[in-house]
């Protein structure tokens, strides 16, 4: 018997009639696999996952959150659904059937999982007919995107040939204990929990110092809170009728855009999503002046809790810039947005945060959801945020379940009332699914999102590429002379050995650009020194890109706004990054380094200022983001038409 935690418990008191708190997943699988032969292979391979035998029991008068029990009277055929897709057997019927299934709430008597196996694929586009399908939902209390990622591992295989498993132990359930056990285990966690809450405290008050130094040394670039995001159409109450789709993408495209732009691959989903949500918001004429608010679940599970069940995970703010209106400018200020969000994420400590989840009283919460949605109270305050986006990476090779390969997985996540865009992402073997989920209510045309989500993918992707092509057609400047600037630094400390340096540890630089290089300041050996190469005793590893650490090492960029805006990214102990920092500035400036600056500066000027014969000049206007506007100018302006005067 498993108390569950405050995080995973809270899922159970979100729960309404309206709103099930399962997250669900469609599978498509190659070739016709037998009903049979499936339900024997997840037999034999259920005890590898506990929770899919465990119920819940409660406490009485939820005086505590419930326990996770052996069910004595599990029986797996009450999990199971079997039918034909119906005619026409194509995507539109599949979708259709998700989005029923994904509607109906589970039992909380049995087990809180369920999965329909939908034979009959006759007319899916690059599925071979007779395919089958498996639309699984697991309530969110007793797993998260991660670990049901990781249950698609317990029951795939690698190779079309079935791996072996060991036999599961003989099964002796403990009894369901009884109220008056119940009672008394509720007594003793209520006498103990807050000998807890001390320790949790003070991790809060570390990490409380360590965001204030972020906060003081860059005040505008605080992290997207609570309750900043507009009103829009996804924040509206919902009924219990689902509505699901998805857009495939080809995460090699991602990738590439991706390592064109010096962003992540989360950055390019982000910004697919956006672009989605701004063409759609504009259709209905309903986008906000500012811009829409995600929350972006993180997750915060270790690699000791790497494959087990329940939820570890916390959440991230982000704004999606979807008042700009150029795709890449989007997707640059999306990157700094998140980067700045990480970095808070970093210092106040997420896992601190979900443990403030122990916490929540048990009894009330439950009740304060259902006046939540009988009252409609998310008509009459601002959304907390406007839709969530969650990205879990899958497996990138071929999974196979009884020797039938999986072709596609795409998920699903349970939506609120005032929170009815949901747009979980999952990477399998090269293919991204991107896959909304609403309330037909609030999104009746579901169906014109997906086909924008793949639009916004080839519009981003156009503007990228283009932009790369005009870039590269011009002469690169020369490489900065970075290694010429560390072989400074090294012989200046070797000549002055007793330097005031407070900096007492090991530090790696890990430099990115036309000559790619590594150095190590060891600052705590006798003597100190600087040297080309890498080092395991690294406290933290510092990467930036060659132009950048120029700028940094002649003053004219500060570390923390470099950190802000993704230009210095940090490996391993953010604080012996930040002790770090001053370091360079004990040093003297050499002089080529300042006529190096000038040279790149004049070089890069030469390339902006280049233009066809036949093209407007570019726009004199700058971007929120305070960099040159790349859009052309109008006939008979200096401006776009998104930077006219007046």
């Amino acid at each position: 018997m498993q108390e569950l935690s405050g995080l995973d418990a809270s899922f159970l008191y979100l729960e309404t009639d309206n709103a099930p708190m399962h997250i669900g997943g469609v599978s498509v699988i190659e070739g016709s696999l037998a009903f049979d032969t499936f339900r024997e292979l997840l037999l034999s391979r259920i005890h590898l996952i506990p929770s899919f035998r465990q119920r819940l029991v409660t406490v009485p008068f939820s005086l505590d959150r419930p326990y996770a029990v052996d069910d004595p009277h599990f029986n797996i055929d009450r999990h199971l659904q079997h039918i034909a897709l119906p005619k026409p057997a194509d995507w539109k019927q599949l979708r259709k059937l998700a989005s029923r299934v994904f509607s109906e709430p589970l039992d909380r008597s049995r087990p809180l999982w369920e999965m329909v196996f939908v034979e009959g694929l006759d007319n899916i586009p690059q599925v071979p007919p007779g395919s089958v399908a498996l639309i699984t939902k697991v309530h969110h209390a007793i797993i998260d995107g991660v670990s049901g990622a990781e249950i698609l591992g317990l029951l795939f295989d690698l190779t079309p040939e079935p791996r072996p498993v060991p036999p599961p132990e003989p099964r002796n359930p403990d009894p369901i204990p009884n109220e008056l056990e119940l009672m008394a285990r509720s007594a003793y966690n209520f006498a103990t929990r807050p000998l807890k809450l001390p320790g949790i405290l003070l991790d809060t008050a570390k990490a409380t110092l360590k965001a204030g130094f972020l906060t003081r040394a860059q005040p505008a670039n605080l992290p997207t809170l609570p309750f900043t995001a507009p009103s829009t159409p996804f924040n509206a109450p919902i009924s219990g009728e689902r509505i699901w789709n998805t857009a495939l993408l080809s995460l090699d495209r991602i990738k590439k855009l991706k390592s064109v732009m010096n962003v992540t691959v989360n950055d390019v989903v982000l910004a697919i999503c956006a672009g989605a949500l701004r063409r759609y918001l504009l259709e209905k004429n309903a986008l906000p002046k500012r811009p829409l608010v995600a929350m972006v679940p993180v997750s915060v599970r270790t690699n000791a809790e790497k494959n087990s069940m329940g939820n570890q995970v916390s959440m991230m703010f982000l704004q999606l810039a979807t008042h700009v209106a150029d795709p890449i400018e989007r997707l640059e200020e999306i990157h700094q947005n998140a980067t700045r969000g990480k970095a808070y994420q970093a210092a106040m400590d997420a896992k601190s945060l979900v443990q403030y989840s122990e916490f929540i009283p048990f009894g009330l919460a439950g009740q304060a959801a259902r006046l939540y949605t009988r009252t409609q109270l998310s008509n009459r305050h601002r959304p907390i945020f406007n839709c969530v986006i969650t990205n879990v990476p899958g497996p990138q090779i071929p999974l196979y379940i009884a020797g039938k390969r999986l072709l596609a997985h795409m998920g699903a996540a349970p939506i609120l009332d005032g929170i009815s865009l949901m747009i979980p992402v999952f990477s399998y073997n090269g293919v991204v699914s991107i896959s909304p989920f609403s309330s037909p209510e609030v999104m009746p045309d579901l169906d014109n999102f997906a086909r924008y989500l793949r639009e916004s993918a080839n519009e981003l992707e156009a503007a990228i590429l283009a932009q790369h092509a005009a870039e590269t057609a011009v002469s690169a400047p020369p490489a900065p002379p970075v290694r010429e600037l560390f072989t400074f630094l090294a012989q200046t400390l070797a000549d002055n050995p007793d330097m005031p340096i407070k900096a007492k540890g090991v530090y790696q630089f890990a430099i990115a650009g036309q000559n790619p290089q590594q150095w190590v300041f060891d600052l705590q050996s006798d003597p100190r020194r600087i040297y080309e190469g890498s080092s395991d005793a690294a406290a933290c590893t510092i990467k930036m890109a060659d132009e950048h650490f120029m700028r940094l090492a002649a003053g004219k960029l500060d570390a923390t706004v470099a950190f802000m805006q993704g230009k210095l990214r940090i490996d391993g102990d953010i604080g012996a990054a930040i002790e770090f920092g001053q370091v360079l500035t004990a040093f003297p400036t050499p002089p080529q380094l300042r006529e190096a600056e000038e040279v790149a500066e004049e070089e890069t000027e030469r390339g902006q200022t280049q233009t066809n014969a036949d093209e407007s000049p570019r726009c004199l206007g700058t971007t929120k983001a305070g960099k040159p506007c790349r859009n052309r100018s109008l006939p008979d302006s200096d401006y776009c038409h998104h930077h006219q005067p007046g």
